[in-house]
């Protein structure tokens, strides 16, 4: 193995988790945010609800991606979190 492909192989999962929380993380608290119109609550709430909760949802799932021991764990965690949040997410409009 060369220099550059022993960087590469240290890099790739770094950017990759990146991505992930930078793409994914917004993602996932874009969703939840649209989700809790789902909720039986009036639409003003459910917006402040759906803002206030989002900056959490984004900083945790930032944290969680980086916690992980695998980039590809990290991936798959963000997209069954965002496989659960869509249907309800779809449902309030």
């Amino acid at each position: 193995m060369t220099a550059l492909t022993r960087r590469a192989w240290r890099i790739g999962p770094l950017v990759s988790r990146i991505v992930a929380a930078l793409f994914g993380s917004y993602g996932l608290a874009t969703l939840f945010s649209l989700a809790v119109f789902a909720l039986p609550i009036s639409k003003p709430q459910a917006v402040l609800t759906g803002q206030l909760a989002s900056f959490a949802i984004y900083a945790g799932a930032v944290i969680w991606v980086f916690a992980v021991r695998r980039a590809s764990t990290a991936w798959i965690g963000l997209l069954f979190a965002a496989a659960a949040l869509a249907p309800l997410a779809w449902s309030a409009f």
